[in-house]
């Protein structure tokens, strides 16, 4: 089992990214996000002890963030190849998945950090849209809905998050900044760090797939 890590800020394109590598190389998208919400769906014990968590507008602690990316990793087997995007967040988290993959038969073998210019960071989140019924993500720019307004996918209505204005993606900006040097630092001492300029998605993807050996 082998697995890389995906980091990068809000906007970065990191999900794009992780699907599009998805479909060329078969590597399987890990999203904590995802996860969670799926187990919560489930009813899994992880699932309803996150949810009991979530409803008090508390963070999940690591420790239960960490068993539910062990189910995900014990179910794909030996041959699994993984990608976890913005997971982990810290150095605790790092730490317990440092634990955690040889136990399950795997190893971290890349950490990239998809760099993006605050500016255009700002241009993309202010001109993203979602879908509410199954959250599938267009952008004003160069990603709309072929009808405005309306979902491509499943016709849902497409709408702006209160959250995707430039006063909180500079905040944002600022948290996530703070938070991942330290994990940076972490991952460069290890050897694994590799900083790629993802102004561009597909020279984003073609470099890390020549990271990978598969370009």
């Amino acid at each position: 089992m082998q697995a890389i890590i995906l980091l990068g800020a809000p906007g970065a394109g990191k999900g794009t990214v992780a699907e599009d590598l998805k479909r060329q190389i078969g590597i399987e998208h890990i999203s904590t996000g995802d996860m969670l919400r799926e187990a919560i769906r489930a009813g899994s014990p992880v699932g309803l002890e996150a949810k009991a968590f979530m409803e008090k507008g508390e963070l999940v602690p690591d420790d239960v963030i960490i068993r539910l990316v062990r189910e995900r990793l014990l179910a794909g087997g030996s041959d699994a190849w993984y990608m976890f995007d913005g997971f982990p967040r810290n150095v605790h988290q790092a730490e317990l998945l440092d634990a955690m993959l040889p136990e399950c038969g795997g190893a971290l073998t890349h950490v990239f950090l998809l760099e993006v210019p605050r500016d255009l960071i700002i241009r993309r989140i202010s001109n993203r849209r979602v879908c509410r019924q199954c959250g599938a993500v267009y952008n004003l720019i160069g990603m709309r809905p072929k009808v405005e307004n309306v979902c491509d996918l499943c016709g849902g209505e497409v709408y702006q998050r209160p959250d995707d204005n430039e006063a909180t993606v500079n905040n944002r900006l600022d948290v996530f900044n703070r938070e991942t040097a330290p994990l940076v630092e972490y991952y460069r001492r290890k050897g694994l760090f590799v900083q790629i300029d993802s102004s561009d998605r597909l020279d984003t993807e073609k470099a890390i797939l020549q990271h990978l050996g598969r370009a």
